[in-house]
């Protein structure tokens, strides 16, 4: 009876320890405020009053890999602005096949409000469209929130959870699950891609700038 009684003990003790680990985990900072733990092309990238920039379609990746964590953050559009927040990058020099792509797009420009919804904001670019748009006007401070959870993956812009993926349903990379066309430079599998890897954050695409701000990041157990 006694071993018994100190086997829930332990175990009682072990699950507190869980929870209270769990609870302590905090928000970081993404970036430190010099971009150190960053890996980017010299002279690109540069940050200013705590908002980051690119002068190129060149993208700045975390050098730490993450599996599951929620991250937060601010971006703003210019005219045209089509960027985006990449995660679980498993190949950084040819990223775009061997990660994941949360749009950011300005969805008030003429050429993104008429173009395929998995290419509009919040969308994961080319596979799953956001319920709505609900990105602002260029000159405005948006804020977007992605949980990515093993295989799950959901995006929250400005206040509102518009996406919600689960890779394991993506076997294919050719068809999205409700038979439409996957861009044929995203052809590796959702499935297939691992759920560990770099963040990163893609540059002056297109032409149109983007900012972004308050870059954190939480890690999940």
């Amino acid at each position: 009876m006694k071993l018994k009684k100190l086997g829930i003990l332990a175990l009682i003790i072990f699950t507190s320890i869980n929870i209270l680990s769990a609870q302590n985990k905090k928000w970081q900072p993404l970036f430190t405020d010099n971009l150190s733990n960053a890996d980017y092309p010299a002279g690109v990238w540069t940050v200013e009053n705590g908002v980051i920039t690119a002068s190129e379609d060149q993208a700045i990746w975390t050098q730490k890999e993450f599996d599951n964590f929620i991250l937060d953050l601010e971006f703003k559009t210019a005219d045209g602005t089509n960027s985006g927040v990449i995660v679980y990058c498993s190949d950084t020099k040819n990223w775009i096949p061997n990660a994941v792509e949360i749009q950011i797009a300005d969805d008030h420009a003429e050429k993104w409000a008429t173009s395929d919804k998995t290419w509009q904001c919040a969308a994961i670019f080319g596979h799953l469209a956001a319920s709505e748009s609900r990105v602002k006007k260029p000159g405005e401070w948006n804020k977007m929130n992605v949980t990515c959870n093993e295989k799950i993956i959901t995006v929250e812009l400005n206040g509102k959870k518009v996406t919600e993926m689960d890779m394991a349903l993506w076997i294919s990379g050719k068809k999205n699950p409700n038979g439409t066309d996957i861009p044929s430079w995203l052809n590796t599998p959702f499935t297939e891609l691992a759920t560990i890897g770099k963040i990163g954050f893609q540059g002056k695409h297109a032409g149109a700038p983007i900012w972004f701000r308050s870059i954190k990041v939480k890690e999940l157990k």
